[in-house]
């Protein structure tokens, strides 16, 4: 079982500039140069009704159907997860593809096994993704899942296009 070795709550400040400066690359036309390790979010705020967004981590890809999971670093104390919770309706951008979609939230066996998938592609990110995120892990597969049952993950899928 993950270790909780601390509470970890959303960052404020100066941290909260650094965490936003992401949002900036993708406006500036930059996004290509985070790859496809990272997906700028852009949702509606759950009390405000405007248009909010941030930068997350991308646990998978899926070059063929651009769609990717997230997992919510902050639990449930993050805005983005309260407003996709409330309001699935998302737009999505990875690199400089940009999409309409919906945020479906993924079992926690689902997220179990993305989890595992992404520690066995990343094994040094996810030890630090686990650190950042409060928690030690012994590296064996059980405690992966178990960390992955616990993070709350979504699919951000895309709404087909019609003509």
């Amino acid at each position: 079982m993950p270790e909780k070795t601390r509470d970890l709550q959303p960052p404020r400040g100066l941290a909260r500039l650094a965490f936003r400066l992401p949002i900036w690359l993708y406006r500036a036309r930059l996004g290509w140069l985070l790859g496809c390790r990272f997906v700028l979010l852009t949702h509606t705020g759950r009390k405000s009704g405007l248009l909010r967004q941030t930068v997350l981590e991308v646990v998978r890809y899926d070059a063929g159907t651009g769609a990717c999971i997230v997992a919510s670093g902050w639990d449930r104390k993050s805005d983005w997860f309260r407003n996709v919770t409330a309001n699935p309706n998302i737009v999505f951008q990875i690199r400089s593809q940009r999409s309409a979609g919906i945020a479906e939230r993924l079992s926690p066996e689902a997220g179990a096994l993305e989890l595992l998938d992404y520690a066995h592609r990343h094994p040094m990110a996810l030890r630090e993704l686990a650190q950042f995120m409060g928690y030690r892990l012994d590296g064996t597969e059980e405690d992966i899942c178990a960390l992955g049952r616990m993070i709350p993950m979504f699919l951000f899928k895309p709404i087909p296009k019609t003509i």
